[in-house]
């Protein structure tokens, strides 16, 4: 394992107690393991953590990149009559719901009301 870079050091430097103990928590085993041995220091094991995570944010930025490119080209590989098709078709369910939405009655609001408890026999005891 290479030795953290300066530039992770010095913003070890600047986390709070509450994210160098989120940092911590995140940990892997390796990396863990060595600073339970001593063989790295405290710094040095987090500075090599905040490295490691940077690297899988950009793996997963790029990955992201990617996907939306694909879908893009996807989408404009469709034809343009299938989205007149589904663009009618909402226009119509809407107006169907509004011509619904228009006819139902308002429901007149009912009190409510409260059926008496009725007395439980176990709670009695007799002496029988």
């Amino acid at each position: 394992m290479a030795k953290a870079s300066p530039e992770y050091l010095a913003k070890v430097k600047l986390l709070s107690k509450d994210e160098t103990e989120r940092l911590l928590s995140r940990m892997g085993n390796k990396l863990d393991r060595r600073l339970e041995k001593h063989k790295v220091s405290k710094e040095e094991a987090l500075a090599s953590q905040l490295e490691l995570e940077d690297e899988q944010l950009q793996q997963w930025r790029k990955t992201m990149l990617e996907l939306k490119k694909k879908e893009a080209e996807k989408n404009q590989a469709k034809p343009q009559a299938k989205t007149k098709e589904t663009s009618e078709a909402k226009s119509k369910t809407k107006a169907v719901a509004k011509a619904k939405a228009a006819v139902k009655p308002k429901a007149a609001v009912k009190p409510k009301t409260t059926a008496p408890k009725a007395q439980s026999k176990t709670s009695t005891k007799t002496g029988k």
